[in-house]
Order: C-alpha cells, then structure tokens, then sequence
C-alpha cells in the first residue's frame, strides 16, 4: 500500500494583504515605537498588578517582562490573547478601573499592528492536514462517484430529512411551505432505499467546539482500515448495486460486446482511467490504470465474469487511502497556480466543503486546464455549487454541527412541568430542531444577511410550534412520520433567529430549570466563537433545588457565590451575561417574567462590558452593534469546517479581510462564503513556500 500512496504535508507561506485597523483614534506604526509610546505605559499603569508584580502571574501571563516591541512580535499568541481581552472588554476585569475608550481603542490598534507584523514575518499559514473523509461525506462520494439513485447507508447524524424536493436552491428561494422529518422520529425515518447488507463504520464525533471533519480528529485503526476493506466489497457486491440503481453500470460495469480480448484489454484501460480519476479526484497515472488492468484481466482468464472483475476493481480503489483520504498533492509543477496551490487538489476542498463530496466533471476538467484557481473561473463555480441540490449536503451538516444541536436529542424536561413537551411517544423536540435548520436553509439559499441568524424577521413553524411559543400549549402534533412547516412573519424580536429559538433554549438547560451558565458558553462559543475553558474542578455544581433558605433567591442570586471563587470569577465575567439574557426562558423555552417563586426575571446586563441591556430584545442589538465581531465569528467557524483544521492565530488578518469584503455587501450569506473560497488559507497548499514548489519531490505522481 505504501508503494501506491505518497502523502505529502508541508507549510504553504503566502504573503496577506495589509489591513488598516478599525475603530482607532490614531493606528501605532510599529516603526514609530508605539510599544513604548502607548502599550507599555498602560500595561504598567492598569495591568501588571495582576500580571507580573510581586511574582503575580494570572492566566500565565507576565506582563511585566515585556520590555520592547520585539518581544511581543514574537509570541503572536499572547498578542492574540491580549487583543481579545482588551477589545471585548474583558480586562481590565470589573474589580479594576477601567480604561478609556480611547485608550482602549489605541491600545488594541498598537496590538493589532503588531499582531499583522508578526504574521506576515513569520510568513506561513498553518497546513491544510491529511484526513480521511468522515462517514457522511464517505457516502456521498460513493454515491457521486456510481452516481446511486439510492443511499449507500443509513445517516442518522442527518437530523432533517427532505421530502417533495422543496430544496432548490437554483430558484433562488424556499417554497412558502415545506414538508420534512427528524432523527427523532424514530426508525420510520431510517427507512430508505439503500444498498442492502451494507453497514456504515461508526459515526466520527464532532471536535469539542469544532466539527467531524477535523484532521487532528479522523484517526485511521488498523481496525477501522479492516472495516474499510469489508465495507468497499460489501457496497459492490450487494444485492441493490445493479444496473438500476447505478448510474454508470452500463459505461463501466456492463459487458462490452463482440470484443476481442486486446478490445476488451483496450475498452477496460479507457473505463479504468476515467473511473480512478474521478474517484482519486486527479489525473490517473499511465501505471496506476495498468496495475488495475492488469488485475481485471487476470480476473477474467481466472474464469471470474467481466461484470464481477470490474466490480474487484472498483471495491479496490474504494479501498485505496487515494480515496477515502483528503490530502494535498502536487502532480506537475504546470498546473501549479499563482498561489501555489494544486488545481486538483482546490477542486477536492472545494467540493468537500459545500457538497461533502468528490469533484464533479466541470471542476477536474478547470482543474486539469488549471484555470480553476483563477479569481474569475473559482467565483463562478462558487456560485454554481451554491444553485446545486448537492448543496444541501453542507445544509445536512455544518449548521447542525455549528449550533450543537445532536444536544437535543438528550433533553428531556421534566414531565410534570412540562407534560405539553411530550405527546404519544414523541417529543416536541422533534419540531423544535427543525425550526433554525430552515432558517439557516432559508437564509444561505436565498442570500440573505448572515445577521439574520441573531434576529430574523421570518421563521418557519409547524402548528406544534405556533401553539408553543403563542401559549406554551401543545397545539397539533401532525403526522408521526412528516411535518408541515409554513413560512411565517416574526413579528415580536423576542423570537427569531437562532439563538432564542426553543431548541437552543431546551438544549441548554436541565430537566427541571435553566441553566444560565451552559447557555452563557453556548452563546460564546457559537456565537461568538469565544469558549470558555472548562470550570474547575474543585468548584460544586449549583444544586437543581435551592437551599434551605434560599428559596426565594433568583438564580441570579444564587449563583452570585459561584462568582466570588477567585479561579471563576474571570470567566463568569464573560459568560454569567450572555447565559442571564435569555433567562426569560425557562427550560423548554417558553417565556416568564417571574421565577415560581414570584420574583420577577431579571435579563439585563453588559455585552463585552460595554453594551448595556434590560432585556433580551437590547441584547440582539447588543449583539448587532457588534456585528462584525459576530460575522468574523460566523466566518471562522465556516474556515474551520471547509480545512478541517482549528483556526489559529496566522488566520487572522484572512479573517479580516472577509469580514471587510462581505460587510461591503450587506453581509450575505453567499458573499460570505465566496470571500471564504477565494482567501489565502482556503488557497494555501501544502508542499508550496512563497509561491514557488519546496522541492522536486513535493511534485512527485502518487504512485
């Protein structure tokens, strides 16, 4: 195996364009000494105290040996780290002075330029990793690749299922009403045509804060390698894979007629050089089509059938780590582009980011011309896989994904509060997951503004979900098998949108109350993609049950001791307002003013500690106010989920810039993703330094 597959991973370095900073009075100039003009005076000034004197070192930050410029150009970081405690004006904490705004501002314009100098001397980004491809797009490949009018396996991870084909994204809008299912509807949903006898490898688990595609996640066992084996001949060779339901059974699988046997050598060569370049998602080499050829025809003077050699052939490259790893490659130094990325290889992350699959025929013909990494050529294929059905592929998972929502499927509020949550033997969960998953369909196929995810004016409900946030009342659970979905205005802000929508509410919450803390880190590390580290362990949970004497505290109140640990109180700085926001919310996400026990809710607090807010209505425009922190957020999240890798800190003058390009464009959801697709860390290749190729084995042919 080792003969037939070479990996290759190095660094790509590419040069960023510079950024202005925003928001600043006056942008230090690193050359201008702005370290001891600005940084360092406030550093001594409002920060060493805790960082630095008398061997006080929070955090592990020491602030006090930083004693010129070029010491912070070195840990970009800490540069990092200092940037968002100071922007989002978490340090100073609360129990210190604060600073000016315009010293803040100045401060953090210093940092930044710093920042920029630092990521541009070091001059690399961080490699897009080799991984192998999870069990979702595993069976999207293989369907592309036969072209299957059935699934090959049962997808429970896919938590909405289509039905009547209301996903067209080429019409540029969702119909006014929509009819689909849920995972939790039970195994009615995982009724589908498939490929009998055909069972999936075990589901790959999402990265804490991440997604299923992480390289540092998909970990090959010698096990699982076996299971792969087993899993490539159990798909040809099943009763369902025939010339019904496979699509390109009579150009490969089919017996050629009255051919001889130098025909028949001749027809299989050509058969087995489209196949493998399609299902290697490059060029097959002159010797990898003669190793396959050699062995089907060996087949047939064996006596085996040409239908059943060909299906050997195919179980074989299914069963290749050129299939079912994503990798860069560089094959010839001509189809190198500008940015020093293999065309193939752009093609293949490309599709797996927005189809979870293997290239179509359009982008490996632009790739083997090699004009698919032109600016022009890439943005015209990003619109054209965004009016693709296969689209809904990235619909099936990065917002699930994204916004965590496999939590609902565990929740389960008490049944003697909430009895109107549970109906025959379903739950009204099944509705409620549906609802952000349409809104997010909604909002990307008919390129509306990303902003629309922290308040929209429109929502999709079904008749449970009226009921539900009209009353709390059960309303009319419909069909056990489908549900009706309608498009309907949101006329009060205190719906809409993903993050007050009864999933996320029910989610983040235990069976009996709301738990402010787990929703204040949801809110900071989807929305905001900021998370916090885990607590202490040596900190006691707060109890389900007050107390004896504190039954007429809030809960509020009650987890005001929680913030006086010295080890929590940082933290809960950060999260205590964003989870106490939506604490008119109680644990199945219907609205109250007033806890049981009378005392009146109180959601008011300081976003960034600097946005004041009463009420959950301020609080999304709170967050508005700071939308392109929440689009750069957002943007992250989708960078991280097209390389399969953390975002890390050499990604953030990328990261600017396209929060810059799609705010200039109303901030559209497709904008977004095209300035996605044509950034440096989406271009960036392994085995590239500055543009040109490291070395003449880093374009060797994959043998």
């Amino acid at each position: 195996m080792k003969s037939q597959f070479l990996y290759l991973i190095v660094f790509a370095a590419i040069s960023l364009a510079p950024l202005l900073c925003q928001g600043a009075e006056r942008t230090p100039d690193p050359q201008a000494d702005a370290f001891s003009a600005v940084i360092q005076p406030v550093f001594q000034q409002n920060c060493v105290k805790c960082h630095g004197k008398n061997k006080k070192v929070e955090g592990e930050v020491n602030l006090l040996r930083l004693e010129n410029a070029d010491q912070l150009v070195s840990t970009p970081e800490t540069l990092k780290d200092l940037i968002e405690a100071v922007d989002s004006g978490y340090m100073p904490p609360e129990s210190e002075q604060p600073l000016s705004e315009k010293t803040r501002k100045q401060l953090v314009a210093g940092l930044k330029a710093y920042l920029k100098q630092s990521i541009e001397s070091a001059g690399a980004l961080p490699a897009t990793p080799i991984r192998r491809m999870n069990r979702f797009q595993y069976n999207n490949a293989v369907q592309d690749l036969f072209e299957l009018k059935v699934e090959v396996f049962s997808l429970p991870e896919r938590m909405m299922r289509e039905y009547d084909n209301y996903f067209r994204p080429q019409t540029g809008k969702m119909p006014p009403e929509v009819r689909v299912g849920s995972r939790p509807l039970g195994k009615s949903q995982l009724i589908e045509k498939r490929l009998g006898g055909v069972a999936a490898f075990p589901q790959d688990l999402r990265a804490e804060n991440g997604f299923d595609n992480r390289g540092d996640h998909l970990s090959l066992s010698p096990l699982l390698l076996e299971s792969f084996l087993r899993l490539s001949r159990s798909i040809v060779t099943s009763a369902d894979f025939n010339s019904k339901t496979c699509g390109i059974w009579k150009e490969f699988f089919a017996l050629p007629k009255d051919t001889t046997p130098q025909e028949t050598q001749a027809i299989i060569e050509v058969r087995l050089r489209k196949f493998l370049t399609r299902a290697f998602r490059r060029p097959a080499s002159d010797e990898l089509v003669n190793r396959y050829t050699a062995y089907v025809m060996k087949q047939i003077q064996q006596q085996r059938s040409f239908t059943e050699s060909m299906q050997d052939a195919a179980a074989a490259a299914l069963a290749s780590p050129q299939f079912f790893y994503l990798y860069d490659q560089s094959a010839d130094t001509e189809i190198l582009n500008s940015t020093g990325i293999d065309d193939f290889a752009l093609a293949s992350r490309l599709s797996f980011f927005l189809w979870g699959s293997i290239p179509d025929q359009t982008l490996l013909d632009l790739a083997a011309a090699g004009k698919l990494h032109e600016p022009d050529v890439l943005t015209e294929q990003v619109s054209r896989m965004l009016h693709d059905d296969r689209l809904k592929r990235f619909c099936d998972s990065f917002p699930v994904q994204w916004l965590q929502l496999e939590r609902i499927i565990s929740s389960t509020p008490d049944r003697q509060r909430y009895p109107q949550f549970y109906f025959s033997k379903y739950r009204a969960s099944m509705h409620m997951m549906l609802e952000p998953l349409l809104l997010f369909e909604t909002l990307l196929i008919e390129d509306q503004s990303v902003l629309k995810l922290i308040d929209s004016d429109f929502s999709y409900r079904s008749d449970l979900l009226d009921a539900w946030y009209r009353d709390g009342k059960q309303g009319r659970a419909g069909s056990p098998v489908t549900v009706n979905f309608r498009r309907v205005p949101v006329e009060d802000r205190r719906q809409g949108g993903v993050i007050t929508n009864a999933a996320v509410m029910t989610m983040t919450s235990n069976a009996t109350r709301t738990q402010p803390i787990t929703r204040g880190a949801w809110i900071a590390g989807v929305i905001l993609n900021d998370p916090p580290k885990p607590p202490p362990a040596d900190v006691p949970l707060l109890e389900d049950k007050p107390k004896s004497g504190e039954e007429n505290l809030t809960l509020r109140e009650r987890f005001a001791a929680h913030r006086k640990h010295a080890s929590c109180a940082g933290c809960h700085q950060r999260i205590d307002p964003l989870g106490f926001a939506l604490e008119n919310y109680d644990a199945a996400g219907l609205w109250r003013d007033k806890y049981p026990n009378g005392r009146t809710v109180d959601a008011s607090g300081k976003l960034l500690s600097k946005h004041e807010f009463a009420n959950i209505i301020e609080f999304k425009d709170a967050l508005l106010a700071e939308k392109d922190r929440f689009t750069r957020a957002f943007a992250a999240h989708l960078l991280s989920f097209a390389l399969g890798r953390e975002i890390g800190v050499a990604d953030s003058l990328a990261l600017e810039k396209i929060v810059n390009k799609t705010a200039a464009e109303d901030y559209r959801f497709q904008s977004l993703i095209r300035e996605i697709v044509l950034s440096p860390p989406f271009l960036q290749s392994a085995g590239t330094q500055g543009n040109e190729p490291v070395s003449e084995q880093s374009n060797a042919t994959s043998k």
